[in-house]
């Protein structure tokens, strides 16, 4: 079963129908120069109308630990996913679940990334130094099965209904994020464009 993390939540509405449609996850951004920004209170109003079963990870981007950790205790999150250009280092500095998102642009890369530390849970996106993800630009598939193939991976990157079964098939990842895939406009969720995804996904 490919577990689907819902990125990018602003509201309780929209989170309450991820985890009812079946994700296993949801994310909220804690980066002012992201169009799906939260503040931490509204963050933890959202974790509390989650079940218990469904986890929640805060974005980051060029955080300081100091940040992280006070969102966490705030919110409750499960997990921290690192969008910026943080080290190895500080990726493995953090304490419990921790996802870094990478590119992959050429074979060169996948040696690389391999070789990471395998405490970090890798999310392949499209490369935006300025935007930092939710681009909707989709990622070399290709290049992303080679990469699932030889660890844990999320897969991110323009998914939506009519792609997703497809992108399961080819890349055969540990999980999915979608966020402007899903979305009326940044930082809204659309209840038919999520019901279509997760219906899409129930025939991967």
């Amino acid at each position: 079963m490919v577990a689907v993390k819902v990125c990018g939540l602003t509201c309780v509405a929209d989170a309450v129908l991820a985890a009812d449609l079946g994700a296993s996850a949801i994310g909220c951004v804690f980066w002012d120069k992201s169009p799906r920004f939260v503040v931490p209170s509204v963050a933890a109003r959202i974790r509390a109308s989650l079940p218990s079963h469904v986890g929640m990870v805060g974005v980051f981007v060029n955080a300081s630990r100091a940040w992280i950790e006070e969102v966490r205790g705030e919110v409750g999150l499960n997990g921290v996913q690192l969008h910026g250009d943080e080290t190895e280092e500080f990726c493995e500095s953090l304490t419990g679940d921790v996802i870094r998102a990478v590119t992959l642009e050429n074979e060169n890369d996948l040696d690389d990334l391999v070789g990471l530390s395998k405490t970090v849970t890798l999310l392949l996106d499209a490369h935006d130094p300025v935007r930092r993800g939710g681009t909707g630009r989709v990622v070399n598939w290709t290049l992303a099965a080679r990469l699932a193939a030889r660890r844990r991976l999320f897969l991110a990157g323009g998914l939506r209904a009519e792609n997703i079964a497809e992108a399961v098939r080819m890349v055969r990842p540990y999980g999915v994020d979608i966020s402007s895939g899903v979305e009326s406009q940044p930082g809204v969720k659309s209840k038919q464009l999520m019901r279509k995804f997760f219906s899409a996904m129930a025939d991967v």
